[in-house]
């Protein structure tokens, strides 16, 4: 059984919210917002909404694109903003101009709908992120899933979503952990290609956990 040098430690994370002083009423005020409006923003609503809904794979797979289909009655513009796959980004940055990007290009072509009024204000907020070590610690496949099997909502999250901005890499740390602590390239690489707008928390973690065993079966 392989050894790590380096041991993976699991983490948990919470986060402290508040409202902004920013909000949109149309889809050009939303664009004015998303072009003012902080990283912690844009992270809130659109990387954090994916550990605060468990179940994924319903609605839409962010705030921006919930409001539009909700609240402004958009469900063209909605369908665009969930388009976006947080996966491909390493940057709020980058992000952030594809958001703009799809907003603009919509009000652009659609003007009577830019000022159209929505039922509801979207509300911009933020939140500090707050990381603790839950005391969980591995250097072996097997202790590794163990760890997996324990974790909470949050430190599932924390370690499978969240992380690629904190690596800028377009993976997780559960498959960095594997290919460069363990050497397990390809497990590394079936664990990161696991969907997380078609599986809950819960099933992405009962997919890792299968795909765990079937390495140590071949091991």
């Amino acid at each position: 059984m392989n050894t790590a040098e380096t041991p993976f430690e699991f983490f948990t994370v919470a986060y402290l919210t508040r409202i902004g002083n920013q909000s949109a009423g149309t889809p050009a005020e939303l664009l004015k917002g998303l072009q003012q409006s902080s990283d912690a923003s844009i992270f809130h609503h659109t990387f954090q909404t994916l550990s605060s809904h468990h179940f994924l794979t319903e609605g839409f797979s962010n705030d921006f694109a919930q409001w539009a289909h909700a609240d402004a009655n958009r469900e063209d513009l909605a369908e665009q903003l969930a388009a976006l796959d947080v996966r491909d980004y390493l940057s709020i940055a980058a992000l952030r101009t594809d958001l703009c990007r799809v907003v603009q290009e919509y009000c652009a072509a659609n003007p009577a709908f830019a000022e159209q009024t929505a039922l509801e204000r979207f509300y911009f907020c933020e939140s500090s992120e707050v990381t603790l070590p839950v005391g969980l610690a591995a250097r072996t496949l097997e202790e590794f899933r163990t760890g997996i099997e324990h974790l909470s909502h949050a430190s599932f999250y924390f370690h499978f979503i969240s992380s690629r901005l904190r690596l800028q890499l377009q993976t997780n740390d559960f498959s960095h952990w594997l290919a460069d602590g363990l050497g397990l390239g390809t497990l590394a690489d079936s664990v990161n290609h696991i969907d997380i707008y078609t599986n809950t928390l819960d099933s992405a973690r009962a997919k890792v956990l299968r795909l765990i065993d079937r390495e140590r079966r071949r091991g």
